[in-house]
């Protein structure tokens, strides 16, 4: 009767199911459609009456099997794996299953065995199961496309944490003639009769298509993530890129307005932007603490900026918001965001989110939170992965409506940020701690650094080493199918014509000896709106001793106290020194170098090939800024002037 009841809505619309999305929900066990999150809410413990359920499969071969643990809670839904490994996402998830151009692995070469194989194995165990499925829209505000998810009714959750994340659209109001460009399938048991227990989403691009077979429960790699990669993909066709970013509008006490784009690579600090500074008893704000003297540097600021917050972790750079100013225009590309609480410990860590989790105007998600059932989901209770040691990656999923002062309009860039996890460095054990409290980049570096995306030290997002490894063009393309020469053009192209937006780059957690957390791009938020970069006085920075940190500031005074010129230039650190500051440069160097040589392409635009080869040359500032120019940032009165001169016109592709 569900059944039925669905397709004669999608009739009376004039809209067609995939042909395996209608074998599939036709043949299988029983079927329940949603059309709110509230309803997936309720579905998530079997029923609004109860308290906690467990999400638990027969294993061939192994039994019965939980995969997880969810409670309902006063705030929301409460939902925790059993595994360790699954409360991160595996950076190694991604497979192709189809064999359209593209640069990662291809399911068969990674698995050893033909995708259809599975596929089909796929299609029949979800026949055997009572499923939920329902439609969304990924994207916001027309931009992006209608897909429809089919997951387990027991793993109501992940599909509770999908239709926030995408917003969910009830069959009743989907428009006439809508197609269908995405589908999910969860299959969960797959990931231990197929994949020896790991983390494993395929995605398969047919012709009018975009499918995403999803072998695990954990939301990062495939209801969001995956999703991710069907707009880059999409994006790849027109011409257009889904930043990997969030992004504030920060007011001054004194009224100047600045919006800052910040990019990296997963625990490049993305969600931390949207943070307050916190202060200490005594009013002060902490810059710092030396791990080897245990010496602590403190500054004095009387007012703090205020900011409207504007994307998370996703924002579209679309052609049709963007305007011939000379600046970049986003608009926040999710329903909701995936927030990593992983700095709240204490109650007061972050009053702003405490607030709006605590009390939400809806349903929340909560995923690597300790609870108990009908208790209220606290974000500093991060559940433990093993006695005395958190989990570092707890997580609130929270839709844009619970966020005060958000902007909903597409706004345009003014500092283009990229965040950097960088770990201690010293003249005895040298890294690449080697970046100052925050730098200003010229163009051709702005690339670069997007180009190599250094994940950086200890994430907290995700399985990984620990050492820095780069997560490629944008820092999107562990979620992208296609070419990695196709994104570095689009990158290249839109960083040339978009010149009024300026370029920076901060690290967090440390400053040589100094552990500073999150506090530089905090800092640098403060100071950059009250003052901008076009407005530093030419003494005030220099070309950085390393190149590729581009400018290092000489100097800087917030509020009437001065910065340490030891968090400004690493090398003034005597515990670090030019010694260990070179050192540290040189495995930079040597990392960029190794990463590059990737990018190096027949298709890639010349332009983009004289910046790959000025890097390899050791290039200096100058060098850089002679290939794309930096000056007009500060010397052109009219952007018309760059959009008629000669490099704008024709720079080579």
């Amino acid at each position: 009767m569900v059944m039925n009841n669905l397709l004669k809505t999608l009739e009376e619309k004039n809209i067609q199911l995939p042909e395996n999305v209608y074998d599939v929900l036709t043949n299988c066990k029983s079927l329940s459609v949603f059309s709110t999150t509230e309803e997936l809410a309720d579905a998530s413990t079997n029923g609004k009456e109860n308290d906690e359920f467990s999400v638990k499969y027969d294993v061939p071969g192994k039994g019965e099997y939980t995969e997880a643990i969810v409670h309902r809670v006063k705030n929301g839904i409460s939902a925790n794996y059993t595994e360790a490994y699954m409360r991160r996402r595996d950076p190694g998830t991604m497979s192709i299953a189809d064999d359209h151009p593209s640069d990662k692995k291809r399911f068969n070469e990674k698995y050893g065995f033909e995708f259809p194989s599975i596929q089909q194995e796929t299609y029949e165990w979800l026949k055997n199961q009572d499923l939920a499925c329902f439609f969304y829209f990924a994207g916001r505000k027309n931009i992006g496309s209608t897909g429809i998810a089919i997951a387990p009714a027991n793993a109501a959750f992940f599909a509770m944490g999908l239709s926030m994340l995408q917003q969910i659209v009830a069959p009743a109001d989907l428009a006439e003639n809508t197609d269908m460009k995405s589908v999910i399938f969860v299959a969960p048991v797959f990931r231990h009769t197929h994949f020896n227990g790991k983390q494993v989403v395929v995605h398969n691009r047919t012709e009018h298509v975009h499918e995403l077979y999803s072998y695990n429960l954990y939301p990062g790699p495939s209801a969001k993530k995956g999703l991710y990669g069907v707009l880059l993909t999409e994006g790849e066709k027109e011409g257009w890129v889904t930043a990997h970013c969030s992004a504030v509008q920060s007011v001054s006490p004194y009224d100047n307005v600045k919006t800052f784009m910040h990019e990296g690579a997963s625990g490049g600090g993305k969600s931390e932007m949207h943070q307050h500074i916190l202060r200490e008893d005594d009013g002060r704000v902490l810059i710092g603490k030396n791990q080897v003297t245990g010496e602590e540097r403190f500054i004095t600021i009387p007012r703090f900026c205020s900011f409207n917050s504007v994307a998370d972790d996703m924002a579209f750079c679309h052609p049709t918001i963007q305007k011939n100013n000379g600046k970049l225009y986003i608009l926040d590309a999710e329903n909701a965001w995936f927030v990593r609480v992983d700095s709240v410990n204490e109650y007061g860590d972050d009053p702003h989110l405490e607030k709006a989790t605590i009390n939400p105007q809806e349903q929340l998600l909560f995923l690597n939170i300790d609870t108990v059932p009908r208790s209220t989901a606290l974000i500093w209770d991060h559940i433990q992965d093993e006695p005395g040691k958190p989990c570092p990656n707890p997580r609130v999923i929270l839709p844009r409506n619970n966020i005060t002062n958000i902007v909903n309009d597409p706004v345009s860039v003014d500092i283009r940020s990229f965040g950097l996890r960088t770990p201690i460095c010293s003249k005895d054990d040298p890294s690449y701690g080697i970046v100052g409290l925050f730098h200003i980049l010229p163009p051709s570096l702005a690339w670069l650094w997007r180009l190599v995306s250094p994940r950086g030290h200890n994430n907290p997002s995700i399985v990984g080493t620990g050492a820095m490894e780069s997560e490629g063009v944008g820092s999107y393309w562990p979620f992208a199918t296609g070419k990695r020469v196709t994104h570095a053009n689009l990158l290249l192209d839109q960083i040339i014509k978009t010149p009024r937006t300026t370029f920076t780059l901060v690290p967090n957690q440390n400053i040589g000896v100094w552990k500073v957390g999150f506090k530089p791009q905090l800092l640098m938020r403060e100071y950059l709106t009250r003052r901008g970069v076009a407005k530093l006085r030419n003494d005030q920075y220099q070309p950085a001793r390393c190149s590729l940190l581009g400018y290092e500031l000489n100097y800087l005074t917030l509020e009437s106290s001065k910065i340490p010129t030891r968090f400004l230039k690493v090398y003034n650190q005597v515990e670090v020194g030019t010694e260990g500051y070179d050192a540290g440069a040189e495995i930079l160097q040597d990392f960029f170098k190794k990463e590059l040589q990737k990018f190096w392409k027949e298709d890639l635009y010349k332009t983009g090939k004289r910046i790959i080869d000025a890097c390899l040359s050791n290039a200096t500032i100058e060098e850089y800024n002679e290939i794309v120019p930096m000056s007009y940032q500060y010397s052109f009165n009219q952007i018309e002037d760059y959009e008629q001169s000669n490099f704008y016109q024709e720079y080579d592709k």
